[in-house]
């Protein structure tokens, strides 16, 4: 089987989203592929068959249907004249520090984020309503009116809240409590010392947990584990700064507590396709516009 990593070009780079609107008038098969970002479909007329892996779903006028990141899929329309709407987003970059929590959601360990297309079957009102919300990022998108950015932000905040509160059948990660105080700590010291190179130990003791378990507490409570979510704090930080200061490269990776260049650059381009200078060039030509 030939399947292709196709790579989705985002047209406003504060926005870490693709969405378009298409129509195919005949039979035709999209080949195999994936990418790291979760796609969402929606069907306004027409039928359209998506494989995942080895399942398919049929989708009809109305139908939503959400792909896992870098899940395999194909679709086929049927000849019948077919519109539809796709959404291709970077979930993650659509966390915060007060929301990142909720990430294990969607970290995808347990379950392909398909199996939760069993929400869109069968809850009517749930459906309605993503397809509400995959209009209105559309509609945002489209006109560009002052604020959109923030716009897009909260509905697709609005959408990933969606799928949690909808998920009766526990499809998406797991749902088991954890001790919120005791990770609260533990996140609000990463915030406040990213300058610095944050040892594993050190929360430890914080969270008063050992080791071996706190490494296994924090990867099933975030959906990252504590190595990933630092880098990816650094990185977050790293960029505010480089929109915002007036400092080189090497300064910036100073500034976060990654002084070896070859590491800062290759995080950095783990989380944005791009360098650092290639990203400030970007936003700054963005926003000139």
């Amino acid at each position: 089987m030939e399947f292709y990593n196709e790579k989705v070009a985002y047209e406003n780079p504060l926005l870490s989203l693709r969405i378009f609107q298409s129509q195919r008038n005949h039979d035709f098969f999209i080949n195999w592929h994936y990418h790291r970002e979760i796609e969402l479909l929606l069907i306004n007329d027409g039928t359209l068959d998506v494989y995942v892996d080895d399942s398919c779903i049929r989708l009809a006028g109305g139908d939503v249907a959400i792909i896992g990141a870098r899940e395999l899929h194909r679709d086929r329309s049927l000849g019948e004249p077919l519109s539809y709407i796709v959404l291709q987003l970077d979930i993650e970059q659509f966390f915060d520090h007060s929301s990142m929590p909720y990430m294990r959601f969607f970290s995808e360990t347990k379950n392909p984020l398909s199996r939760a297309n069993y929400i869109f079957r069968e809850n009517a009102a749930a459906r309605d309503e993503a397809a509400s919300c995959i209009r209105g990022i559309l509609k945002e998108v489209t006109n560009k009116i002052t604020g959109y950015e923030l716009a897009v932000s909260m509905i697709v905040k609005q959408l990933l809240l969606l799928l949690i509160r909808n998920d009766t059948k526990k499809a998406l990660a797991e749902h088991e409590d954890f001790d919120r105080a005791r990770l609260r700590a533990v996140l609000d010291f990463v915030e406040e010392h990213l300058t610095d190179r944050i040892q594993v130990e050190e929360v430890c003791k914080l969270a008063n947990m050992s080791y071996y378990y706190f490494v296994k507490f924090f990867k099933k409570a975030i959906g990252l584990s504590f190595t990933e979510y630092v880098n990816y704090r650094k990185i977050k930080r790293a960029e505010r700064i480089l929109l915002t200061k007036d400092l080189s490269v090497s300064e910036v990776g100073d500034r976060i507590g990654m002084p070896n260049m070859a590491h800062f650059y290759k995080m950095f381009k783990k989380y944005n396709d791009c360098s650092p200078k290639q990203f400030q060039k970007r936003m700054l030509a963005w926003n000139r516009q």
